[in-house]
């Protein structure tokens, strides 16, 4: 992995946009990050995480808070980082989740995050969903985000935890790095297997316990089974087979007493049966004998109604007939009940007669077709009514619109009269709207220098009270000057006054005086009460020159400020400018608006000449719309006239003319359906007549005297099927009572003979109570040694799949507690602590290598797989094997210096391993974070030696340090510069 370009936007302390080239910067391979505390070379390195997988290393990523507090309202966070990974040249662009003002009213919305993936290389789809990136992210790189941020951003505070760590932490830590799950899971199936088999043998010796209860249950004892649960099962079921036989034999016994008595009874039963089946039959033949006339009666009557059925149809049709005529007539009346109400109706009814007749027709028809055609005339002159009535609409139209168009040709002859004054008018306003325009740039002029000017005033004033107060403090620095002078001054002549003093406080007995060389001091000088030392008057004159540069820094403002007040009043003037401004912007506004109206004015005047033009032609048009109006308005007045004559010479008048119409149809109509109601009155009448002597004719054929006697002797179907119902029940009683009688069984019986079914039923009870008590006993005796049968065979399979569950749980607890670091585990070392021990003891090779380098041949790495003290896990001991004593010590009793070295070696032997898991994947690009400081020059040439080593083959390093010999060792740098209002960057190569 390469990185090329980086672009940040509001994220972080960057307010505005900064970009970083990193082909430039890491040109050498080796670039310096550094900057003050606070400014944000972290946020450089979070910048690329974040680019990479939307979230930032370590406890910075919990804050969620990446949007720039410096920038400016509005401003969306964003990074935009392009690379190679894996060989594929991409650019990544990410938008974190952050808060911003809402667009109307108060308060903020959340802004979602978004991300952006473009394949540079020009293959590929490109990619907009934030998943989907981080998955094609880690499949490039073939790592993590937590293995990004251990491996390429190297975080030394963490390894330096790392390093004095204990086996807890340091695993959480390497599982985090390198995946352990699939030997995790390997731990939990052991586990879970056990689990499993210890729950499957418990349900097995469960199901044992269950079985035997139930045997013992089923023999009807107590529960508790000897020492061979399936020995004990078999005694019980000989037992049970010894009480089965026994009651089978009892059971046989009674069955044998009880078949004898069920045939007695059924003898009985059959006697007494026949014995009442004769008596019913005699019973039933004397009866019929006294009901014989009876039957003899209902015979007749039912022969009778036979013949009189086909006489009952033909008579009901006939009587159907007579009544349809009758109201066939009475319809022909109510037809008639319309023509009674007209003259000329009446005039036919006469002429047909009261009742139908066969020259109805020749009357009736010529009378309908007269009326017919005189209506059809009518229809004919009725639609010239509407015609008339469609014309004079439309002549009343033709007024309308012959007032409408004399209005617009009045209104278009005004309209060209006052052409004329109105384009004079706008010819005089587009003069005036050019002098405006014309005018306009001199009157800018004057608005701005009246606007400077006023500006310049007011700027005047403010600068003004500003300069009165530096002149004041000109004054009072001054006079601190004096004061400062004055005190110094004393301070010096108190001090050359107490130089006696002060030599003789240097005395020492023995030692010869700096001034007479005497070495004896009888009487040394004292110091005065007021006496000033050389640290006063150092203070003194400390105090002197910064009141003297204070005063020249005053008196510089002065000067400075002076001069801008003499500009200001220069581009002031004498004028009165709040007036002389606001008449320049209402004169400059004024002559504005009125050029700003000029090209519409000259628009004005050319559609007025225009105007006159379309005037004329529309004058012209209604004209000639005016006379078509009149030829048209005559032409209807003709009809008009012609329709009138027509209708007046038809019926006498206009209004006449629709109720003869409806006259002469109602007439038409009406002899029409008087002529159609006469005619089938007639025919039904005939029908009914033919009818009626048919049912005579069928009466005497019937073999009755006349048409009455067959109606008399008709019977409904209910009385046929009841007399029916009587001759045949008395048919089939004679023929069952004879048939019982003739049976042989029936025959030979006297009627004196005795069944007693009482005493024979009473026998077979007692019987049958005897094989249900046999049965019983019998049965449950069965039943007891099928189910002590079925439990036993059940407890023996049972008992037998318990062995090898036993021996199984056995074997699998066993290699459960080793897999997890407990029983026969010597080394307490769970198979998960294991492959972590094993990938530790690779970052120790790899870290050593370079640990050696960094100190000299002195330090390496040691890997240890003991256990540790109270039971915790081995496997993840590290300690320090130090060659100038050749003892191991602990990682903690390193210097600062020896920690950043073992710390920083320790990081890229992890990087190294971990780079190695994910496939030999190259990273050509890291950095390392601060920790330089705690070395000696050494130490710092040895690990620089180390970095040297890093960047060999293309690969680029980059170190975050603040320590200012790294400047002078390292020529590429990204300085990163901390400002009240955000933090930029500038690139030294």
């Amino acid at each position: 992995m390469r990185l090329h370009h980086l672009e940040i936007t509001a994220f972080g302390p960057f307010a505005d946009t900064v970009e970083i080239d990193f082909d430039e910067l890491g040109a050498d391979g080796l670039f310096l990050l550094h900057g003050q505390t606070g400014a944000g070379k972290t946020s450089i390195l979070d910048a690329v995480a974040f680019a990479l997988y939307g979230t930032v290393p370590g406890a910075r990523s919990e804050g969620r808070r990446l949007l720039s507090d410096h920038a400016r309202v509005g401003a969306v966070p964003t990074v935009r980082l392009e690379a190679t990974i894996a060989g594929r040249r991409l650019a990544i662009e990410r938008s974190p989740e952050f808060e911003r003002p809402k667009k109307r009213g108060t308060g903020t919305i959340k802004q979602q995050a978004k991300a952006n993936l473009t394949w540079l290389d020009g293959s590929g789809e490109n990619l907009s969903r934030a998943q989907e990136i981080g998955d094609v992210v880690k499949s490039l790189l073939g790592m993590s985000a937590e293995q990004f941020f251990q491996v390429v951003l190297l975080p030394q505070g963490d390894f330096a935890r790392f390093l004095r760590a204990n086996s807890e932490e340091r695993g959480r830590l390497l599982e985090r790095l390198f995946d352990t799950t699939r030997f995790g899971d390997v731990e939990q199936w052991f586990r879970d297997r056990r689990g499993a088999g210890a729950k499957l043998l418990a349900e097995q010796q469960k199901k044992v316990e269950v079985l035997a209860a139930k045997v013992a249950a089923s023999a009807g004892i107590e529960a508790g089974a000897d020492a061979d649960p399936v020995e004990w099962a078999g005694r019980l079921l000989a037992e049970a087979a010894e009480s089965r036989d026994d009651a089978a034999a009892a059971l046989a016994r009674v069955r044998a007493v009880d078949e004898v008595n069920r045939r007695r009874l059924d003898e009985t039963v059959a006697l007494a049966d026949r014995l009442r089946r004769r008596r019913d039959a005699l019973n039933i033949l004397a009866e019929l004998e006294q009901t014989q006339t009876q039957r003899v009666a209902v015979t007749a009557e039912r022969d009778a109604a036979h013949r009189a059925v086909s006489v009952a149809v033909v008579d009901r049709e006939a009587a159907r007939l007579a009544r349809e005529a009758d109201a066939a007539v009475a319809r022909s009346e109510t037809a008639a009940a319309p023509l009674r109400n007209d003259d000329e109706g009446r005039e036919l009814l006469q002429a047909v007669g009261p009742m139908p007749s066969a020259d109805d027709r020749d009357i009736i028809r010529p009378r309908c077709e007269e009326w017919s055609s005189e209506a059809a005339q009518l229809d004919v002159l009725l639609d010239r009514r509407r015609r008339l009535t469609e014309l004079e609409n439309e002549r009343e139209k033709f007024a309308g619109r012959r007032r409408a168009l004399t209005d617009e040709r009045r209104q278009v002859i005004d309209e060209r009269a006052a052409l004329p004054e109105r384009s004079t008018a706008a010819a005089d306003a587009v003069a005036e709207a050019e002098r405006a325009a014309a005018m306009l740039p001199g009157l800018s002029t004057a608005r701005d220098r009246a606007a400077d000017a006023l500006d310049a005033a007011t700027e005047l004033a403010s600068r003004r009270n500003e300069l009165e107060r530096l002149e004041a403090r000109v004054l009072q620095l001054h006079s601190e000057y004096n004061h400062a002078r004055d005190a110094h001054l004393d301070v010096r002549q108190r001090r050359i006054d107490g130089m006696a003093a002060e030599l003789a406080a240097r005395l020492t007995d023995g030692e010869p005086c700096m001034v007479c060389g005497s070495t004896e001091h009888p009487e040394p000088a004292r110091p005065a009460p007021d006496t000033a030392t050389k640290a006063d008057e150092e203070r003194a004159h400390a105090a002197e020159q910064r009141a003297a540069t204070a005063l020249s820094e005053a008196r510089e403002a002065v000067t400075e400020l002076s001069g801008i007040v003499a500009v200001l009043r220069q581009r002031c003037g004498d004028a009165e400018l709040t007036t002389a401004h606001a008449e320049a912007v209402r004169a400059h506004n004024e002559a504005a608006t009125v050029a700003g109206r000029l090209d519409h004015l000259r628009a004005t005047v050319e559609d007025l000449r225009k105007l006159d033009t379309v005037l004329a032609e529309q004058e012209k048009r209604l004209d000639a719309e005016l006379s078509e109006l009149a030829r048209e308005d005559a032409v209807r007045a003709a009809e008009i006239t012609e329709i009138r004559e027509r209708i007046v010479e038809a019926v006498g008048d206009l209004d006449l003319l629709a109720p003869r119409r409806r006259t002469v149809a109602a007439l038409s109509a009406a002899a029409t359906a008087l002529l159609d109601a006469r005619t089938a009155a007639l025919q039904a009448r005939t029908a009914a007549d033919e009818r009626a002597a048919d049912a005579r004719t069928a009466a005497a054929e019937a073999g009755f005297t006349d048409l009455d006697s067959a109606r008399a002797a008709v019977r409904t179907p209910e009385r046929l099927a009841e007399i029916d119902r009587v001759l045949r029940a008395a048919d089939d009683e004679r023929a069952v009572a004879t048939s019982t009688l003739n049976d042989p069984a029936i025959a030979a019986l006297t009627g004196d003979e005795v069944a007693d079914v009482t005493a024979a039923r009473a026998a077979v009870d007692d019987g049958a109570a005897a094989v249900e008590a046999a049965l019983s006993a019998a049965t449950e005796a069965e039943r007891r040694h099928l189910d002590i049968e079925n439990y036993s065979r059940r407890l023996e399979r049972a008992c037998a799949e318990l062995v090898p569950l036993l021996d199984e749980h056995a074997e699998l607890s066993a290699l459960a507690d080793v897999v997890a670091g407990m029983g026969s585990n010597a080394k307490k070392m769970s198979l998960r602590s294991y492959v972590l021990a094993a990938r530790l003891e690779e970052v120790a090779d790899a870290a050593s290598e370079r640990l050696r380098r960094m100190s000299g041949g002195r330090y390496e790495f040691v890997h240890s797989d003991a256990a540790e003290s109270r039971g915790r896990r081995g496997g993840l001991g590290l300690d320090i094997h130090d060659e100038y004593t050749g003892a191991v010590r602990s990682t903690k009793t390193l210097s600062g210096g020896e920690s950043f070295q073992a710390s920083l070696a320790l990081a890229l032997g992890l990087a190294d391993v971990v780079a190695a898991e994910a496939g030999g994947l190259v990273l050509d690009t890291m950095f390392i974070d601060e920790g330089f400081g705690s070395l000696d020059a050494d130490a710092l040439e040895a690990v620089m030696g180390v970095l040297d080593e890093l960047r060999a083959g293309g690969r680029v390093v980059g170190v975050v340090s603040h320590v200012d010999e790294m400047r002078q060792r390292i020529p590429s740098r990204l300085h990163v510069i901390r400002g009240r209002s955000g933090s930029t960057v500038r690139v030294v190569s």
